[in-house]
Protein backbone atom coordinates (compact mmCIF):
# COMPACT_ATOMS: atom_id res chain seq x y z
CA UNK A 1 0.00 0.00 0.00
CA UNK A 2 1.40 3.42 -0.94
CA UNK A 3 0.17 6.53 0.81
CA UNK A 4 3.23 8.75 1.26
CA UNK A 5 6.93 8.36 0.40
CA UNK A 6 9.54 7.53 3.04
CA UNK A 7 7.01 6.93 5.79
CA UNK A 8 8.29 6.19 9.27
CA UNK A 9 7.38 2.77 10.62
CA UNK A 10 5.97 3.47 14.05
CA UNK A 11 5.61 7.24 14.28
CA UNK A 12 2.54 8.31 16.28
CA UNK A 13 -0.26 10.10 14.51
CA UNK A 14 -1.54 13.39 15.87
CA UNK A 15 -5.21 14.25 15.44
CA UNK A 16 -4.87 18.04 15.45
CA UNK A 17 -6.40 20.19 12.72
CA UNK A 18 -7.85 17.26 10.82
CA UNK A 19 -10.02 17.89 7.76
CA UNK A 20 -13.73 17.36 8.21
CA UNK A 21 -14.26 14.85 5.38
CA UNK A 22 -13.03 11.29 5.83
CA UNK A 23 -10.79 10.26 2.90
CA UNK A 24 -11.71 7.37 0.64
CA UNK A 25 -9.66 4.21 0.40
CA UNK A 26 -9.02 3.03 -3.16
CA UNK A 27 -8.29 -0.58 -4.01
CA UNK A 28 -5.89 -1.48 -6.79
CA UNK A 29 -4.63 -4.85 -7.98
CA UNK A 30 -1.57 -4.97 -5.75
CA UNK A 31 -1.98 -2.05 -3.37
CA UNK A 32 -4.32 0.05 -1.27
CA UNK A 33 -4.18 3.82 -1.54
CA UNK A 34 -5.74 6.62 0.48
CA UNK A 35 -7.38 9.06 -1.91
CA UNK A 36 -6.71 12.55 -0.57
CA UNK A 37 -4.80 15.68 -1.52
CA UNK A 38 -2.84 15.62 1.75
CA UNK A 39 -1.61 12.04 2.50
CA UNK A 40 -0.39 12.93 6.01
CA UNK A 41 -3.71 14.47 7.03
CA UNK A 42 -5.52 11.54 5.42
CA UNK A 43 -3.55 9.05 7.51
CA UNK A 44 -4.24 11.05 10.65
CA UNK A 45 -7.95 11.15 9.97
CA UNK A 46 -8.22 7.45 9.18
CA UNK A 47 -6.09 6.55 12.20
CA UNK A 48 -8.41 8.53 14.46
CA UNK A 49 -11.48 6.85 12.92
CA UNK A 50 -10.09 3.33 13.21
CA UNK A 51 -8.41 3.73 16.59
CA UNK A 52 -4.96 3.02 15.13
CA UNK A 53 -1.99 4.07 17.26
CA UNK A 54 0.49 4.56 14.40
CA UNK A 55 1.00 4.07 10.67
CA UNK A 56 1.84 0.38 10.96
CA UNK A 57 -1.40 -0.25 12.83
CA UNK A 58 -3.38 1.82 10.32
CA UNK A 59 -1.97 0.08 7.24
CA UNK A 60 -2.33 -3.34 8.84
CA UNK A 61 -5.98 -2.71 9.71
CA UNK A 62 -6.72 -1.46 6.19
CA UNK A 63 -5.19 -4.59 4.65
CA UNK A 64 -7.14 -6.86 6.99
CA UNK A 65 -10.41 -5.01 6.40
CA UNK A 66 -9.84 -5.14 2.64
CA UNK A 67 -9.47 -8.93 2.79
CA UNK A 68 -12.58 -9.23 4.96
CA UNK A 69 -14.54 -7.11 2.47
CA UNK A 70 -13.96 -9.59 -0.36
CA UNK A 71 -16.76 -10.57 -2.70
CA UNK A 72 -16.10 -13.56 -4.96
CA UNK A 73 -12.54 -13.73 -3.53
CA UNK A 74 -11.82 -10.13 -4.55
CA UNK A 75 -11.66 -7.17 -2.12
CA UNK A 76 -14.68 -4.94 -2.59
CA UNK A 77 -14.22 -1.18 -2.36
CA UNK A 78 -17.84 -0.45 -1.43
CA UNK A 79 -17.76 -3.04 1.35
CA UNK A 80 -14.47 -1.62 2.63
CA UNK A 81 -15.89 1.92 2.68
CA UNK A 82 -18.90 0.65 4.63
CA UNK A 83 -16.70 -1.13 7.17
CA UNK A 84 -14.50 1.92 7.70
CA UNK A 85 -17.59 4.08 8.15
CA UNK A 86 -19.07 1.69 10.74
CA UNK A 87 -15.82 1.54 12.70
CA UNK A 88 -15.64 5.33 12.65
CA UNK A 89 -19.19 5.63 13.97
CA UNK A 90 -18.42 3.25 16.88
CA UNK A 91 -15.22 5.25 17.54
CA UNK A 92 -12.76 2.77 19.10
CA UNK A 93 -10.78 4.43 21.89
CA UNK A 94 -7.73 2.14 22.12
CA UNK A 95 -6.02 -0.74 20.34
CA UNK A 96 -8.20 -3.39 22.02
CA UNK A 97 -11.34 -1.64 20.85
CA UNK A 98 -9.84 -1.13 17.38
CA UNK A 99 -9.27 -4.86 16.95
CA UNK A 100 -12.60 -5.83 18.50
CA UNK A 101 -14.63 -3.37 16.42
CA UNK A 102 -12.82 -4.49 13.25
CA UNK A 103 -13.87 -8.05 14.03
CA UNK A 104 -17.42 -6.87 14.72
CA UNK A 105 -17.85 -5.21 11.32
CA UNK A 106 -16.21 -8.20 9.61
CA UNK A 107 -18.62 -10.60 11.33
CA UNK A 108 -21.53 -8.35 10.36
CA UNK A 109 -20.48 -8.35 6.70
CA UNK A 110 -20.14 -12.14 6.77
CA UNK A 111 -23.54 -12.50 8.42
CA UNK A 112 -25.25 -10.32 5.83
CA UNK A 113 -23.52 -12.20 3.02
CA UNK A 114 -24.80 -15.42 4.58
CA UNK A 115 -28.30 -13.95 4.87
CA UNK A 116 -28.21 -13.01 1.18
CA UNK A 117 -27.26 -16.54 0.17
CA UNK A 118 -29.98 -17.94 2.42
CA UNK A 119 -32.58 -15.73 0.76
CA UNK A 120 -31.46 -16.80 -2.72
CA UNK A 121 -31.56 -20.58 -2.31
CA UNK A 122 -34.42 -23.05 -2.30
CA UNK A 123 -32.23 -26.06 -1.54
CA UNK A 124 -33.23 -27.46 1.89
CA UNK A 125 -29.68 -28.65 2.68
CA UNK A 126 -28.18 -25.28 1.82
CA UNK A 127 -30.90 -23.52 3.79
CA UNK A 128 -30.13 -25.63 6.87
CA UNK A 129 -26.38 -25.07 6.57
CA UNK A 130 -26.73 -21.33 5.97
CA UNK A 131 -29.20 -20.97 8.85
CA UNK A 132 -26.70 -22.57 11.24
CA UNK A 133 -23.90 -20.34 9.96
CA UNK A 134 -26.04 -17.22 10.24
CA UNK A 135 -27.07 -18.14 13.78
CA UNK A 136 -23.45 -18.61 14.86
CA UNK A 137 -22.37 -15.33 13.27
CA UNK A 138 -25.24 -13.48 14.94
CA UNK A 139 -24.37 -14.94 18.34
CA UNK A 140 -20.72 -14.04 17.82
CA UNK A 141 -21.69 -10.47 16.98
CA UNK A 142 -23.84 -10.21 20.11
CA UNK A 143 -20.96 -11.54 22.23
CA UNK A 144 -18.63 -8.98 20.67
CA UNK A 145 -21.02 -6.13 21.46
CA UNK A 146 -21.20 -7.32 25.06
CA UNK A 147 -17.40 -7.60 25.24
CA UNK A 148 -17.02 -4.04 23.95
CA UNK A 149 -19.52 -2.78 26.51
CA UNK A 150 -17.67 -4.56 29.35
CA UNK A 151 -14.34 -3.20 28.17
CA UNK A 152 -15.65 0.36 28.00
CA UNK A 153 -17.16 0.05 31.47
CA UNK A 154 -13.96 -1.52 32.85
CA UNK A 155 -15.94 -4.60 33.98
CA UNK A 156 -17.47 -2.44 36.73
CA UNK A 157 -20.62 -4.43 37.40
CA UNK A 158 -20.74 -3.99 41.15
CA UNK A 159 -22.96 -6.09 43.43
CA UNK A 160 -23.31 -4.93 47.04
CA UNK A 161 -24.27 -7.57 49.65
CA UNK A 162 -26.44 -6.09 52.42
CA UNK A 163 -27.96 -9.16 54.10
CA UNK A 164 -25.93 -12.23 54.97
CA UNK A 165 -26.99 -15.56 56.50
CA UNK A 166 -24.40 -18.04 57.80
CA UNK A 167 -25.27 -21.63 58.67
CA UNK A 168 -23.43 -23.77 61.23
CA UNK A 169 -19.95 -24.58 60.01
CA UNK A 170 -19.96 -21.74 57.50
CA UNK A 171 -17.53 -18.84 57.16
CA UNK A 172 -18.37 -15.26 56.31
CA UNK A 173 -16.59 -11.98 55.61
CA UNK A 174 -17.85 -9.21 57.88
CA UNK A 175 -17.88 -5.83 56.16
CA UNK A 176 -18.95 -4.21 52.89
CA UNK A 177 -18.37 -6.60 50.00
CA UNK A 178 -18.36 -5.57 46.34
CA UNK A 179 -18.10 -8.00 43.46
CA UNK A 180 -16.43 -6.89 40.22
CA UNK A 181 -16.64 -9.42 37.40
CA UNK A 182 -15.12 -12.63 38.78
CA UNK A 183 -13.36 -11.10 41.81
CA UNK A 184 -14.80 -10.37 45.25
CA UNK A 185 -13.16 -7.54 47.19
CA UNK A 186 -13.79 -6.79 50.87
CA UNK A 187 -12.98 -3.51 52.58
CA UNK A 188 -9.78 -3.34 54.62
CA UNK A 189 -10.24 -4.52 58.21
CA UNK A 190 -12.84 -7.19 57.43
CA UNK A 191 -13.01 -10.04 59.96
CA UNK A 192 -13.94 -13.69 59.53
CA UNK A 193 -16.69 -15.49 61.41
CA UNK A 194 -16.27 -19.26 61.70
CA UNK A 195 -18.30 -22.15 63.07
CA UNK A 196 -17.31 -21.38 66.66
CA UNK A 197 -18.78 -17.87 66.42
CA UNK A 198 -21.99 -19.30 64.98
CA UNK A 199 -22.17 -21.78 67.84
CA UNK A 200 -21.51 -19.05 70.44
CA UNK A 201 -24.62 -17.18 69.26
CA UNK A 202 -26.67 -20.24 70.25
CA UNK A 203 -25.24 -20.46 73.74
CA UNK A 204 -26.15 -18.61 76.96
CA UNK A 205 -25.14 -18.54 80.60
CA UNK A 206 -27.52 -19.79 83.37
CA UNK A 207 -28.10 -18.15 86.74
CA UNK A 208 -25.24 -20.13 88.30
CA UNK A 209 -22.78 -18.63 85.86
CA UNK A 210 -22.10 -21.94 84.09
CA UNK A 211 -21.71 -21.94 80.32
CA UNK A 212 -24.60 -23.92 78.86
CA UNK A 213 -24.83 -25.01 75.19
CA UNK A 214 -27.92 -26.27 73.44
CA UNK A 215 -27.53 -29.86 72.24
CA UNK A 216 -28.02 -33.54 73.10
CA UNK A 217 -27.05 -34.79 76.57
CA UNK A 218 -23.75 -36.69 76.83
Amino acid sequence: MTTSPNRQITSPLAADSLPAARPRVKLYKHRIAISHADPQSAEQLLAAALGAADRDALHGMLRQLAKASAVAQKPDEANLAFMISMIGSIAPKDSIEAMLVSQMVSIHVAAMRCACRLACTDDPLQQESLTRALTRLSRTFSAQVEALSRHRNNDARAITVQNLSVQDGGRAIVGNVTQHANMIVAETGAAETDAKAAADRKSHRGNDGLHVEHGADA
